[in-house]
């Protein structure tokens, strides 16, 4: 299959061939049929990786899968996931494959590896270059909500992106999500996005107009201390936890050292030692 958009103009203006661009996150807040109903068919549905865990049938409508890359290629191409996600977007109606990058050291998988549909390239490093902060990585959807919202006239909506753990799924670390929950609410309270579930006014703003004797600077010192006080409890009760729990603790390290390193690890470590003897 011959490579598809490699560039971020490509991109654009392939988005900007539709009015409505739907954002799928994978959590259990989404309801796909619900979805579709708001949004409609002519809607462009974009969904994220694993995407079994929002679907379970076929997906009719017009739909585009983004692939997120890590440092020894999509993740899946690299988990040799690709047939079993494709497999719910029948041909007919999905347009293809965005391998997104957000970090330097994350690696573009060759087109070829997406079962023969067509698959296209997008880096967005350098548009998170001190943007983001710098001890995480953006999330895919996160990445692509905000870049579309800054660089195309689309309508961007955006659904089941509440950063909350599930008891099926869980929240990786290695992503900011008070950040990024505090960035979307602004572009969406702006009106550059669209975020279901979100409230359209700020109440603390709202506290501020009600009382306008109160300064903002009080209301938010005060919020903070209420923060600070909660954090702190939580705190308490997670160090008490540690303390139940530290006997499991030791077992699950001692079972982690006897599992043999993964087919990425050894991958990530070869690729280290390459870039040290270049």
């Amino acid at each position: 299959m011959a490579q598809w958009f490699a560039r971020p103009d490509e991109w654009q203006r392939y988005f900007e061939g539709y009015r409505r661009i739907v954002l799928i996150a994978n959590s259990d807040a989404v309801e796909i049929a619900a979805a579709v109903r708001r949004h409609g068919r002519d809607a462009l549905y974009v969904f994220f990786n694993k995407v079994y865990k929002v679907l379970d049938a076929p997906f009719a409508e017009n739909a585009l899968l983004v692939a997120r890359s890590s440092p020894v290629g999509a993740n899946i191409v690299y988990r040799r996931e690709v047939a079993d996600i494709l497999r719910f977007f029948p041909p007919d109606r999905f347009a293809g494959v965005l391998n997104l990058a957000c970090d330097d050291g994350e690696r573009f998988s060759g087109a070829e590896e997406f079962g023969g549909r067509r698959a296209g390239q997008l880096q967005l490093a350098a548009y998170f270059d001190r943007f983001y902060p710098l001890s995480h990585k953006p999330t895919s959807g996160f990445a692509l909500a905000v870049w579309l919202a800054e660089t195309t006239s689309c309508e961007v909506h955006l659904e089941g992106f509440t950063a909350k753990r599930s008891l099926q799924w869980k929240l990786f670390a290695d992503h900011d999500w008070i950040y990024e929950q505090t960035c979307l609410r602004l572009l969406a309270r702006s009106g550059r996005l669209q975020m279901a579930g979100i409230e359209p006014v700020n109440a603390y703003a709202e506290l501020g107009r009600r009382f306008p004797d109160i300064s903002g600077s009080d209301i938010a010192a005060t919020g903070l201390e209420v923060l600070a006080s909660r954090a702190e409890n939580t705190s308490v009760a997670i160090e008490r936890l540690f303390s139940l729990t530290r006997l499991q603790g030791r077992l699950d390290r001692f079972l982690r050292d006897l599992k043999p390193r993964t087919r990425k690890e050894k991958a990530i470590e070869r690729a280290s030692k390459g870039d040290r003897s270049a």
